[in-house]
């Protein structure tokens, strides 16, 4: 049975919004409500997917430039992340992401101070008063069983391996290998999962 209406609405939705024509979800899925989508903007014939028996909840934010596209795998669980996206995002199967996790994949902006000045000096005399995004973007993947905890910031071009497990507040700022627990600011290697935690992973 779809959660959706004709409208693309969520019968149980709190705020007056509509799921965007270019976002699919799979019937099993769940999303609590259209205000996600507030500052949806990809212009992409599929811009964000949602697989089978996923879920996401209050305070997940799609902030997706024109050209950007998030995919979300099968049974995975989202409780209010952010996804900043201009280019892809990628979260694979059966990921467990907590509360106020941040993803992305673009700086949003110049990293030389001259150019954001003169990107503040426009702000005010935009109509919508949004920072142009110009800065480049680098595709994020979160391979399948990664657990990250609240609080945590991936950065652009991260790639979190299968069966990894992310501390609360941390900032991955380079890749992270398969089956292996990291935390801090930046995040660092604590250990590998043992051959019998990573087999359970399987």
């Amino acid at each position: 049975m779809s959660i959706l209406t004709t409208q693309r609405k969520l019968a149980w939705d709190w705020y007056d919004g509509s799921i965007p024509e270019n976002v699919s979800v799979d019937d099993s899925a769940y999303l609590e409500t259209t205000y996600s989508f507030l500052l949806y903007r990809s212009e992409l014939p599929e811009g964000l997917r949602i697989g089978r028996g996923s879920t996401t909840y209050l305070g997940t934010m799609f902030d997706v430039g024109p050209r950007g596209r998030v995919t979300i795998g099968d049974y995975s669980l989202i409780h209010g992340a952010w996804f900043i996206c201009d280019s892809h995002i990628e979260i694979g199967d059966c990921a467990l992401i907590s509360w106020n996790v941040v993803f992305m994949d673009t700086y949003g902006v110049s990293l030389d101070a001259a150019e954001r000045r003169k990107q503040l000096e426009t702000l005010p005399f935009d109509e919508d008063r949004r920072m142009p995004r110009g800065a480049p973007a680098k595709p994020i993947c979160i391979r399948r069983n990664v657990w990250i905890g609240f609080d945590c910031v991936v950065l652009p071009g991260v790639t979190i391996g299968e069966g990894s497990i992310v501390g609360a507040r941390s900032v991955v700022t380079e890749d992270v290998p398969p089956f292996t627990i990291v935390a801090g600011n930046p995040a660092r290697v604590i250990r590998p999962i043992e051959n019998d935690e990573a087999n359970q992973n399987r």
